[in-house]
């Protein structure tokens, strides 16, 4: 079976040394446990902004040269492509079965997903609400990888269970 849009088996050991670390620093950071954002990281750079709102040094503006600690810019751009290699990457026996497995995990994912944001759109407001938009980035893709591979942990239970 061809499987087109995949990448290589070996892709998603890179993707677990990408994601698990990265999330958890997310979390640790999300919960202010482990405040990595401070203002005197080696992560602070001078980067370009396409638009900037930072009002309160007058920086307002497009195209303009800021000071910006890419800390959390770096987890989340890990998180995202260790979830892709995790979630994306061939099993070492990709078949049919696992196609049609890896397609109604997405599907289920996309549902659960919207529909838990929708329920956090019509019952959380304020500044909590960007929060929710921040973990929405992550949470399709968490979705899906749980799913799929617990999929997968049932398809080869009941694997075993036939011997």
């Amino acid at each position: 079976m061809k499987t087109h849009f995949l990448f290589p088996n070996k892709f998603k050991t890179l993707g677990w040394i990408l994601f698990v670390p990265s999330f958890i620093l997310f979390l640790l950071q999300l919960l202010e446990v482990f405040p990595i954002d401070d203002g005197n990281s080696f992560l602070n750079v001078k980067t370009i902004a396409i638009y900037n709102d930072l009002w309160l040094f007058n920086e307002k503006g497009f195209f303009k040269i800021i000071s910006n600690n890419i800390s959390d810019e770096i987890i989340t751009i890990c998180i995202i492509i260790g979830g892709l290699l995790i979630g994306f990457s061939k099993l070492k026996n990709e078949d049919e079965m696992i196609s049609k497995i890896r397609y109604e995990s997405l599907v289920w994912a996309t549902y659960f997903n919207y529909a838990i944001f929708i329920f956090c759109t019509l019952f959380i407001f304020g500044m909590v609400y960007l929060n929710v938009l921040y973990l929405n980035i992550f949470t399709l893709l968490l979705f899906f990888i749980i799913r799929f591979h617990y999929m997968i942990y049932k398809l080869n239970k009941a694997n075993q269970d036939d011997e």
